[in-house]
């Protein structure tokens, strides 16, 4: 059966595609008759299947002519299948312990063939919600951003390199129009997609709407995401597109890849990883309270459970991150990256003062585009799992409005934090009050 044009597959066309396909069917042993077929996607976007056979296991990925979970109503090209496998196999290249292999791509078909992350690989978000640690995961995450930020750059590459690479894709547009919309517009009007757990947060979202300030701020992050081609972004890095054992980390699903400002990577991590703090409360049993601090003797704060390694990671991911990509920086500095050419910037003083205004302002931005997706997590359209699996609307509700309000003080006052530690203890510091 030939596959010269688009057509959606269904578990028998499928069947069919991986027979045609050599470079899919090899890895599966070329047998056909007890493949174990799974449709795994977590419905906003695209179909993912699992195939399993008796000789191996691969993950084939097929993106739709619209957005999965809203319907025909709302377009998506299938090109951004495209820029997904372009973008694996990139970032792979530049760090291969983080990013799984992609065995097949086919553009008519907007398919993608790639390795199956088998067990215990679960979704990072799945794993926060059951409150598992993974003691490796800011190691491995700040090893994957800097080494694809830095490396995608002007700090490492020539200025023709990185032009071409970021002509390539601008192709990606759409992609980008729909995360414009979805993380700084809807959630600051009245959106027929925007939702929220009502009528206990119907006061919050109005509030974010009629606040000129966060407008303003809002604004100017939106200009930096549409204008500033730093790096090649993953541009969807979230802890769904994450998936983890207590040994193994590898980013997936790069399919909003573009060329951006780097503290949207790195501040849709972190500000998922705050959102996942804050829903710990509505997930606390009798046998795991997830208690984050207390009082002791009105002096102090003493970290204590999941929330304690939560705020932890958060900080160590930061931390790691600044270390990796600075080494990186000094490591190149004599070579072909053209944003601080050698014969101006020659000298440590210079160096230094370089390297540390640039992290501060990757640092404000940060904190700001995590601000910004944590928002529209709460008000606006697809909400994380984190909150939605709390049955409880009136606890949900709870932990929604403290996770809000800490994302609007933090987009407004974000230039007021130096360091992460100040970002944790202005977390902490909400259960005192």
């Amino acid at each position: 059966m030939a596959f010269t044009e688009f057509r959606p597959l269904d578990e028998k066309l499928l069947i069919e595609y991986i027979k045609a396909t050599p470079s899919l069917s090899s890895k599966i042993g070329n047998q056909f008759d007890d493949l174990t077929i799974k449709e795994v996607g977590d419905g906003n976007l695209n179909f993912v299947y699992i195939v399993v056979g008796t000789s191996g296991s691969i993950v084939i990925k097929q993106a739709l002519e619209y957005i999965r979970c809203i319907g025909e109503s709302w377009p998506m090209t299938r090109e951004r299948a495209y820029f997904e496998a372009l973008a694996l196999k990139e970032h792979r290249q530049l760090c291969p312990d983080h990013v799984p292999e992609v065995y097949h791509f086919d553009r008519p078909m907007s398919l993608i063939g790639m390795r199956f992350l088998e067990p215990p690989h679960i979704i990072l978000r799945k794993g926060l919600i059951a409150g598992i640690e993974y003691p490796l995961l800011a190691e491995h995450i700040s090893e994957y951003m800097a080494k694809t930020l830095f490396c995608t750059s002007l700090l490492y590459r020539s200025t023709m390199e990185h032009k071409r690479a970021v002509a390539e894709f601008c192709g990606n547009v759409e992609l980008c129009n729909h995360t414009a919309r979805v993380v700084f517009s809807d959630p600051y009007r009245v959106s027929q997609y925007n939702h929220w757990t009502s009528p206990y947060l119907d006061r919050d979202v109005e509030a974010v709407r009629e606040d000129n300030y966060l407008k303003i701020e809002i604004a100017e992050l939106k200009s930096k995401f549409c204008e500033r081609a730093q790096a090649l972004i993953h541009g969807d890095l979230h802890t769904g597109s994450v998936m983890v054992t207590l040994d193994s980390t590898q980013v997936i699903d790069p399919e909003f890849a573009f060329y951006g400002p780097m503290g949207f990577d790195i501040g849709a991590f972190l500000g998922n990883l705050i959102l996942a703090y804050f829903a710990q409360d509505g997930h606390a049993n009798q046998r795991n309270d997830r208690k984050v601090c207390q009082v002791i003797y009105g002096v102090g704060i003493v970290l204590q459970s999941y929330k304690e390694w939560i705020l932890r990671t958060l900080e160590e991911t930061w931390t790691l991150f600044h270390k990796k990509f600075t080494a990186l920086w000094d490591q190149h500095k004599g070579g072909s990256g053209e944003a601080y050419i050698p014969e101006i910037y020659n000298n440590p003083e210079i160096q230094q003062l370089v390297q540390q205004n640039f992290m501060k302002d990757l640092f404000h931005d940060t904190l700001g585009f995590g601000a910004a997706k944590m928002i529209r997590r709460i008000v606006g359209v697809a909400h994380v799992e984190d909150f939605e699996s709390i049955k409880d609307a009136r606890k949900r509700a709870a932990c929604e409005q403290q996770a809000l309000e800490f994302a609007k003080m933090l987009l407004k006052e974000r230039r007021k934090f130096q360091v992460m530690a100040e970002v944790v203890s202005a977390i902490a510091s909400l259960h005192l009050q």
